[in-house]
């Protein structure tokens, strides 16, 4: 209602200052530098001139301008305040310093704990050299080679096993974080501005889905700063956006050209925007709790300072779509429900997962935020965290989005998250004493079963597969060799880690499907001993990838399944009332609830007793 140069005047007036356009009058880029302009960006400001020993700054929140002056390096003297409307200042100071901003996006985190320092080339050797020897080794010695992949994989499958049996009974006495409640009544606190970055990459219905979904939240408009984040060079989203109407509480940020083109690289820059003191991270297709952003507040105001991170649950809006879809749904249970709050508990390194992720966003900072060079930018965040001694807490809140529902698409990004894994393990393990030193123990061993092992698992599949012949009684495809190496004692040895394996397997996959919402799943489970098959061919281009093309960002195909299908239509509306569009809540109540709340009272006014207007204005009145 009103416009940014009628608010600029009035602010004017009653500051009693003067307004300025950067556009006619440009920013001295000296006072730029000596202040940040990552640190400019985020308090909305713009040091504009020096004159006659008076540092000018031009502000956008002149309401906390005061409590700004006092982050300023002292060489700025006497300050004076000017206004400008916040786009005025961004703009002025990208005028001068974006390229600047760009090379530190791709820079935050320090070479020796970022892929960018890693030489390709040798890796690419290294993996090529280890493939010949155990070709080679296989047509010399098959039963030797064969023996050690064995001993290799049955060992990392016996690690993992006792991993996620540590983390079922630790998950198992705290209950499922998706229905944890706080004891007795939430007490009041001053809610702070939380902004929460939402990147999009080629995504055609923003002004559709993607605002409806963000319009469910019920967080005070005024302290909810959303950034959609955007590739400069992203046509496709760029001409979504010409055609959306976007609320106030909803911006936009453009992340310009570089080198690469990655989600980390994209977040750095744009966390540079963001206004709040916690910092969270949507993915498009998301579909958060209205109450996401006050549980986050709550928590992060009792939790205690070393809790640097929240991490939601993530579940899927369409598990009914096929097999592939049940599975997935079942797998992520499984992960965001047993295993993740499992290992939370036992004081392992928590692997972050992409989305519904909050931070404290100083901490955020003082890590170097995001690897720009890495494609598992989650993950390689929390091991960061672990290392410096920071937390990451499980937090009661559900996220829906699209399960993988299609094999290819579910290849390309789980190759995507094991080659991440696999960079993420070789940037960490640069220097193992450093890397013990700083997680102890207890957390690097974990370390390594929870990424090396992972991948082992992933890659040497067949070799495990080989031997459920055994188990029947069949012979191994490699005949007599391997007979006089493994001896008659190799399938009874065997079968105890497979089967065993293959049973916890189930048993944390019901587990996680128990509740109402997924018990419809409770028939799949077993059926994931012919899902994970298909992590092997993900798991042998993830390989390839990390030679041949490591930064490169495989992203997930969305927008193959459509809301509707799992949404029900509405109750036609009886004669007398019109259809009102709504967006949000009213009262604090979700909008289906006041609908049939409206619904059952025009079914219920008898006419001559009481007109139905009136009882719904006495409904509306009532909250």
């Amino acid at each position: 209602m009103v416009t940014p140069v009628a608010l600029a005047k009035g602010l004017a007036r009653q500051w009693r200052t003067s307004a300025i356009d950067p556009d006619v009058t440009p920013a001295d880029p000296r006072l730029i530098d000596a202040a940040g302009a990552g640190f400019c960006l985020r308090h909305g400001i713009l040091p504009w001139r020096r004159i006659g020993g008076v540092t000018w700054i031009a502000t956008a929140r002149p309401e906390d301008f005061a409590d700004c002056l006092a982050l300023l390096p002292p060489g700025f003297g006497h300050v004076r305040m000017l206004l400008c409307s916040g786009d005025q200042a961004a703009a002025g100071l990208l005028a001068h310093r974006r390229t600047r901003l760009v090379r530190e996006a791709e820079s935050r985190v320090a070479a020796r704990e970022s892929c960018r320092a890693g030489n390709q080339q040798r890796s690419a050797v290294i993996l090529v050299m280890l493939a010949a020897a155990v070709i080679l080794g296989s047509a010399v010695a098959p039963a030797a080679v064969v023996g050690a992949l064995t001993a290799w994989a049955v060992l990392t499958l016996v690690t993992q096993a006792m991993l996620k049996l540590a983390s079922f009974i630790a998950a198992w006495r705290i209950g499922d974080p998706a229905r944890m409640t706080p004891e007795g009544e939430e007490p009041e606190i001053p809610l702070p501005t939380i902004s929460v970055m939402v990147p999009l990459f080629r995504e055609s219905d923003v002004a559709g889905r993607l605002v409806a979904r963000l319009s469910r939240l019920a967080y005070p408009r005024e302290l909810s700063d959303i950034l959609l984040v955007i590739e400069a060079s992203d046509n496709v989203t760029e001409a979504a956006l010409r055609d959306a109407r976007l609320p106030h509480w909803i911006r936009v940020v453009r992340v310009p050209e570089g080198p690469i083109k990655t989600k980390p690289r994209a977040l750095n820059y744009a966390l540079n925007f963001c206004r709040g003191d916690i910092v969270g991270i949507w993915d498009a297709e998301d579909r958060p709790d209205p109450d996401q952003l006050h549980k986050v507040a709550r928590r992060f105001a009792d939790a205690p300072a070393d809790v640097a991170c929240l991490q939601g649950v993530l579940d899927y809006y369409n598990p009914r779509t096929n097999w592939l879809a049940r599975c997935f749904t079942v797998e992520y249970a499984a992960w965001f429900r047993v295993l993740l709050p499992g290992v939370a508990r036992l004081g392992l390194v928590v692997p972050l997962g992409g989305t519904t992720l909050f931070f404290r966003r100083d901490i955020l900072e003082r890590v170097g935020a995001w690897d720009a060079w890495s494609v598992t930018e989650d993950a390689d965040l929390g091991v960061r965290l672990a290392r410096r001694g920071f937390r990451t807490e499980l937090l009661a809140t559900t996220t829906e989005e699209e399960a993988n529902c299609r094999a290819l698409p579910w290849i390309n990004q789980r190759s995507r998250w094991l080659k991440g894994y696999a960079m993420t393990w070789a940037v960490h393990m640069r220097d193992p004493v450093a890397l013990h030193r700083d997680l102890g123990a207890w957390r690097f061993w974990g370390f390594q079963v929870q990424f090396l092992g992972t991948l082992s698992q992933y890659l040497l599949a067949p070799v495990l597969w080989s031997f459920w012949l055994l188990t029947f009684g069949l012979p191994h495809p490699l005949g007599a060799p391997l007979d006089d190496l493994v001896g008659p004692w190799a399938a009874p040895m065997l079968f105890v880690p497979f089967v065993g394996a293959e049973a916890l397997n189930i048993l944390v996959g019901l587990y996680a499907v128990r509740r109402k919402r997924h018990r419809h799943l409770l028939p799949w489970v077993a059926s994931l001993h012919f899902y994970f098959p298909l992590g092997c061919l993900a798991g042998w281009k993830a390989l390839y990838e990390v030679a041949a093309k490591p930064f490169y960002w495989n992203k997930t195909a969305h927008g193959l399944f459509s809301e509707a299908e799992v949404t029900p239509e509405p109750p036609a509306l009886p004669e007398g009332l019109v259809s009102i569009p709504v967006l949000g809540r009213i009262g604090g109540r979700n909008l289906t609830e006041v609908a049939a709340d409206l619904q059952e009272a025009a079914g219920q006014a008898s006419p001559g007793s009481l007109r139905q207007e009136d009882e719904v204005s006495r409904l509306l009145a009532s909250g």
